[in-house]
């Protein structure tokens, strides 16, 4: 049985030294919501309160209807899975994923069919009476996550599962991680400071910053419409450009070089008037012209190869350093020094008020302002 967790109002003090302030936030039943943002943000702390690790100084937090603030973490039905695996070195890989039955005196004949069915599901049935030191990192989360299932808890948590992995198996694990959540369908918190990764599993993101939520939704709407500048810089590459909004006949107009202005017909009604602002275009929402001088003129400093891709640093006459990502083309890169103009996808940029703090675009989705609202 999968849970909504609720959390209201949430403190966290160390002495006199406060991780969270007061958060808020709420993920559905079945959910796979992660906790995002940099070292230091908060987000391992709200983990370990949801666990029953960490005190709370204040605030609720509920599973469906029932307040969980003073119920042993042992009593909490959760799964846990943590950064260094944490699973017993000197127990095989079929006894560390029947542990927590044995623990919860389930009949023996329970424990061999659920330890069965999680090892084949995680595809660690032909490891089963392996001990753990013979087995690779991959393969040892495996055997950590279907220790944390097989006890069929009501919330799985994640403490950065995957940082111990090299590349490959980190895109290899978080693929099995998302498609095992959506077989078993229970609720699943998450928290990682990898930006791709948290993109690639989650159904809603929360990003955090200085133990507070700036941004809670999809991955797509983080991406698209940041709630706020730090969020635009924190999810994915961008790059930030000064610029003015004027106002001209009704229309708005954002002035991004002495000689490129783009009209732009989705800012909020409220902030339709002359401002300046902070411009956060990505690097493939940038258009590069050879041949026409239409737009922010810059020089080429640098072209990479990617193969799909072809990253380019220049230098814009505004004095900005910019990259660029264009798909690339089968007859030539552009060459260092080369000057050319660009134009931006302004469908795609996001335009914010002078310190950073709104995205005055409409179309922005922000499940943290609902909570706070409510």
């Amino acid at each position: 049985m999968s849970v909504e967790i609720r959390i209201k109002n949430a403190v966290k003090k160390y002495g006199d030294n406060t991780i969270i302030g007061d958060l808020s936030l709420d993920v559905r039943e079945g959910e796979f919501f992660t906790l995002l943002g940099p070292s230091g943000c908060g987000k391992t702390t709200l983990l370990r309160m949801i666990a029953g690790f960490n005190s709370i100084e204040g605030g609720d937090f509920y599973f469906n209807d029932k307040r969980i603030n003073d119920i042993d973490p042992a009593k909490r039905n959760i799964g846990m899975v943590f950064q260094n695996y944490a699973i017993f070195p000197h127990l095989s890989v079929k006894d560390n994923v029947a542990f927590g039955l044995k623990n919860k005196k389930v009949s023996k004949d329970q424990i061999e069919k659920e330890t069965s069915k999680f090892m084949k599901l995680m595809h660690i049935d032909q490891y089963a009476d392996r001990l753990p030191e013979r087995l690779s990192g991959g393969q040892q989360q495996r055997v950590a996550l279907a220790r944390a299932l097989v006890i069929q808890p009501d919330v799985l948590l994640m403490d950065e599962p995957l940082s111990n992995l090299d590349a490959k198996l980190r895109v290899e694990m978080r693929t099995v991680i998302k498609q095992i959540q959506n077989n078993v369908g229970i609720t699943t918190v998450y928290v990682t400071h990898d930006q791709e990764e948290a993109m690639a599993v989650s159904d809603r993101i929360a990003v955090m910053k200085d133990g507070d939520i700036q941004h809670i939704g999809t991955p797509k709407n983080i991406y698209q419409r940041p709630s706020n500048l730090f969020v635009s810089t924190f999810i994915g590459r961008t790059n930030i450009i000064k610029s003015h909004l004027t106002v001209k006949d009704g229309r708005c107009y954002l002035q991004l070089s002495d000689h490129y202005q783009v009209k732009m017909t989705n800012i909020r009604e409220e902030y339709q008037k002359d401002l300046d602002v902070l411009v956060s275009i990505r690097p493939e929402e940038f258009i590069i012209h050879v041949d026409q001088k239409e737009g922010i003129k810059a020089i080429v400093e640098e072209s990479i190869f990617l193969g799909l891709n072809t990253h380019y640093q220049v230098h814009s006459e505004t004095g900005e350093e910019l990259e660029i990502i264009q798909e690339s083309k089968i007859d030539s890169i552009i060459d260092k020094s080369t000057e050319i103009y660009l134009t931006v996808k302004t469908e795609k940029i996001n335009v914010f008020n002078e310190d950073g703090s709104c995205n005055i675009l409409t179309g922005v989705m922000n499940d943290s302002i609902e909570m706070n609202e409510s």
